[in-house]
């Protein structure tokens, strides 16, 4: 039988499970987790954001069913939190977490953070206030696209990774070139990604995109018959302005604009789904450039308990493999 605590702690075991939004990781997960009588962490950007809970469709307390769920609610909407502060706040859990002879299981969508915690940070300087605050007024005075220009001259590899509207990405991207010299780009490369502390299985779910904007529209709807307009107006009324970054995310900022009066109900649902989507498949292009991922594609009318299956016997099967070179390392021998 495995044993967690068989494996060496330099190569400690790791599972991920990622994917586009609404694929259904959050139910797969749950029962993920009881099965091997472990906990969540969740890996997703919006979900560190206190007050942020029917747009970024954290699961509720039901569903959960008694499975803690850990990095969420990490922030405040007001608060800047990025992927450097998730890794930290991971490593804690994940520490616990291999102390308490527990395997840890990662659930998110987020690609950076999961890379981010898998593989490492490139080496970068700190923030400076100042420089951004730069940048910001040129952005505000001259354009994003006038940011997203001296970005592509000055580091084109870079710019290509970017979304020509993704501000705070350009921002950090001209911010470390300022500060170093440096394109991010080739601090990217020069790290490489390379680094290895854990043993890891990452299993990635799909679905025919057809389902899967299905499911995405479905879920929409959802959201706003259960507060998420509601929830907006909570968070503008409490101070925390359409300029953040939490409140750029989808849904609060198109629901923030029909508040304000920029577009009626129906435009707002139609550009909703729209980015959602087109979400959806940036996440897909990202994951699908990451190594190593196991792909398990979910079938229209297949159950989220069949898909647990499927899930819960592939990590099986790498608790087996982690354990059998565990003991070969420590020159004994496996039944």
């Amino acid at each position: 039988m495995f044993n967690l605590s068989e494996i060496q702690c330099e190569r400690r075991p790791l599972v991920v499970i990622l994917g586009p939004t609404a694929v259904g990781k959050s139910r797969v997960a749950v029962q993920v987790a009881k099965h091997f009588s472990t906990e969540v962490l969740t890996a997703d950007s919006r979900q560190v954001y206190r007050g942020m809970d029917v747009g970024t469709d954290k699961p509720s307390a039901d569903e959960r069913q008694g499975v803690p769920h850990r990095l969420i609610d990490l922030a405040d909407p007001d608060e800047p939190f990025n992927a450097g502060w998730y890794r930290r706040a991971a490593l804690v859990e994940l520490d616990r977490l291999y102390a308490s002879k527990q395997l840890p299981l990662v659930v998110g969508g987020t690609g950076l953070y999961i890379r981010a915690l898998v593989h490492g940070l490139c080496p970068a300087p700190q923030a400076d206030p100042s420089l951004r605050a730069e940048l910001k007024k040129l952005s505000e005075g001259q354009g994003r696209d006038r940011l997203y220009a001296e970005l592509a001259e000055a580091d084109p590899e870079a710019a290509a990774r970017v979304h020509p509207n993704d501000e705070p990405k350009i921002i950090r991207a001209l911010e470390v070139l300022r500060l170093t010299g440096v394109p991010m780009s080739a601090a990217h490369r020069q790290h490489g990604f390379h680094e290895a502390p854990f043993t890891t299985l990452l299993i990635g779910l799909q679905r025919p995109k057809e389902e899967l904007y299905r499911r995405i529209e479905v879920r929409i709807d959802w959201q706003l018959a259960h507060g998420m307009v509601k929830e907006t107006r909570s968070l503008l009324d409490r101070g925390y302005g359409r300029h953040l970054g939490a409140m750029k995310g989808l849904g609060y900022r198109h629901v923030a604009a029909h508040v304000a009066g920029e577009y009626d109900e129906a435009e707002m649902v139609r550009l909703f789904k729209r980015d959602t989507r087109r979400f959806a498949k940036r996440q897909m292009t990202w994951f699908r450039k990451e190594p190593g991922i196991h792909w398990v594609s979910i079938e229209q009318n297949e159950t989220p308990e069949q898909t647990t299956r499927r899930v819960v016997s592939c990590i099986e099967q790498f608790l087996g493999t982690a354990e059998s070179v565990a003991c070969s390392a420590a020159g004994e021998r496996t039944v």
